[in-house]
């Protein structure tokens, strides 16, 4: 196992409030685990797969070179950005000023949504959103299993990182994927106005992620599971399913489906 372990491991706790909170969502024991951050021992294979499977990486992806590392999770330090006079940071300023607050829809979600690259199937993905220094971001995590001539069974993994604005009645949502750098993507959503969060409806627009880069539209919903999930068993469901998979409730099924929807140009009838 290479140097940059340690390095990788304490930059992705970084995104958590504590060591502590990892641990007991991993179910390891602190005094070990602060032993992996400080490069003093190495996880057991078993442990190597818990932990990337917590954090959404491969095994391999953990000893990768740290800049490249924080590049994969999204966690880029940027110099430009963090300068006042940054045109972007400018132009999103009032719009940061006139957003409402996202604290209550803080947590994590399973997004339901037609696929848009393998038309037919219903993706699961796994969003967490969280607020940071007044600010609420979210990542979206997505894993597909395809055909392919070289693989039979080619797995397609995407990471989105976005923030989230909450103005007037709905939340949108606008993300890019941190892996390629290739594709963007934005999500409306009606905001739920019961006391409980269970389920929260809306569109998604981006492109395919096939070969043709097509324009697409779908609808989503949203399943909120909670502010602290076993990240490892939710991540295990993140795949594509059949429309009649019975790990699909009908429930999720007709809001997917309710009323015609074109992929083409973003129509929606």
């Amino acid at each position: 196992m290479s140097d940059h372990f340690a390095t990788n491991l304490k930059l992705a706790c970084s995104h958590y409030r504590s060591i502590s909170e990892v641990c007991r969502q991993l179910s390891i024991n602190r005094a070990q685990f602060n032993k992996y951050l400080s490069g003093q021992s190495r996880p057991t294979p078993f442990n190597l797969k818990r932990i990337g499977d917590f954090f959404g990486v491969e095994d391999y992806e953990l000893n990768l070179p740290a800049e490249q590392f924080a590049r994969l999770i999204g966690a880029r330090v940027s110099t430009v950005s963090d300068q006042p006079d940054d045109p972007i940071s400018e132009l999103f300023r009032p719009l940061h000023e006139h957003a409402g607050n996202l604290s209550r829809y803080c947590g994590y979600y399973f997004e339901y949504s037609n696929c848009m690259s393998v038309p037919g199937t219903i993706l699961v993905s796994l969003v967490h959103l969280w607020e940071e220094r007044g600010r609420f971001l979210f990542e979206r995590q997505e894993r597909q299993e395809r055909s392919s001539a070289t693989d039979q069974h080619a797995e397609v993994r995407c990471r989105y990182l976005g923030a989230a604005f909450q103005l007037q009645d709905r939340v949108f949502l606008i993300d890019y994927e941190s892996l390629t750098f290739n594709e963007m993507s934005q999500t409306i959503l009606i905001p739920s106005f019961k006391s409980r969060i269970t389920r929260l409806n809306g569109l998604k627009s981006g492109v395919s992620s096939g070969d043709r880069r097509n324009p697409a539209c779908t609808r989503v919903v949203w399943e909120y599971l909670g502010e602290e999930i076993n990240r490892i068993n939710a991540y295990r469901q993140v795949r594509l399913y059949r429309p009649d998979d019975p790990r699909i409730d009908d429930d999720v099924r007709e809001r997917l489906s309710v009323g015609p929807l074109r992929n083409s140009l973003f129509e929606i009838e």
